[in-house]
């Protein structure tokens, strides 16, 4: 090539913009709206199904609703009569109790499962297969199921098995005394395997040279799980964590459906609470004053799970 070739070719060069100038321009030629073009219809949609009648629930809440009347506005007179009642109280100390023992069993159990069948893809796939059919099921069969499970009297199935170890039956679902433990194990059988499923993907990542090397240095198979294993998940904790925070916080298709809250109000949560308290008893404000309590309670414990999780890494 020669010399005026390549002097010509510099200066074309030198006229073309630069790569944020090229980006530049190509926004001015209507490039940069071709993504949020994709995104208008769903962005319509959430704005129409979810920001908007949010935003209703919000302004809800600060009114007491009297269909046909016109709302009044009472300020913060919902959210008094929500926080001082003592069926809210309860609820909150309900769902918290099953949303710690939900998280808690299923994260062990789904722990327990995946060491079991990792690195066994090619010949318990079925196993796997069969193990994560709670998570798709639809809960309203599984409810039905379990209520069978939960027959009350000697024939039952959960009564047979505690048969077998000498203990006496149990009324379940049925009894104030065992309701909400009985709604808990129905959300650790059905969240372990998912739970399981996202473990198994992050045993794909540890380094088996560690297991070596801890095993060369006489670590046994609990202490390789300790110093080994569960450092190398703590990502995949904080992130099933933050899901099972939020699915704790909102927990309500197995309680509505098992128990509705009671017996005598022993297995009520929020969400069954805020239901009720809309649709049964017409206290719309009430309930609007709730739901926006909930939505900050679950915003506010998962922005606390992150930031735990940032400080540790």
């Amino acid at each position: 090539m020669s010399n005026s070739a390549l002097i010509e070719k510099s200066r074309e060069s030198e006229r073309l913009p630069s790569g944020p100038a090229r980006r530049r321009s190509r926004r001015r030629n209507g490039a940069f709206w071709v993504p949020w073009a994709f995104l208008a219809p769903a962005l319509v949609l959430f704005l129409m199904f979810k920001f908007i009648p949010m935003g209703e629930a919000v302004m809800t809440s600060f009114q007491n609703v009297r269909p046909f009347l016109g709302n009044q506005w009472v300020g913060l007179q919902n959210y008094n009569a929500l926080v001082s009642s003592d069926d809210f109280q309860g609820a909150v100390w309900h769902t918290l109790l099953l949303g710690v023992g939900q998280t808690a069993g299923s994260l062990l159990l789904g722990f327990v499962l995946a060491l079991l069948l990792e690195g066994q893809a090619k010949r318990l796939w079925f196993v796997r297969s069969a193990a994560f059919l709670p998570v798709v099921a639809p809960m309203a069969v599984i409810a039905e199921v379990w209520r069978i499970i939960y027959h009350p009297t000697g024939d039952g199935i959960a009564n047979q098995v505690l048969s077998w170890i000498a203990l006496e039956p149990s009324q379940w679902i049925n009894s104030p005394d065992s309701s909400l433990v009985s709604v808990m194990l129905v959300g650790i059988w059905r969240g372990a395997p998912y739970d399981m499923i996202i473990i198994v993907a992050g045993l794909v990542s540890v380094d088996k040279s560690l297991y070596e090397a801890s095993a060369l240095d006489g670590a046994g198979p609990l202490r390789r799980i300790l110093y080994v294993t569960l450092p190398a998940l703590r990502p995949v904790i904080a992130i099933l964590l933050t899901l099972a925070a939020i699915r704790g916080m909102r927990v309500f298709t197995e309680v509505f459906l098992l128990t509705n809250g009671g017996p005598n109000g022993s297995s009520e949560v929020v969400m069954t609470l805020i239901y009720k308290l809309g649709f049964e008893r017409n206290q719309l404000g009430i309930a609007a004053a709730g739901s926006v309590l909930l939505f900050a309670a679950t915003v506010a414990l998962t922005l606390l799970i992150q930031l735990s999780r940032r400080r540790k890494a």
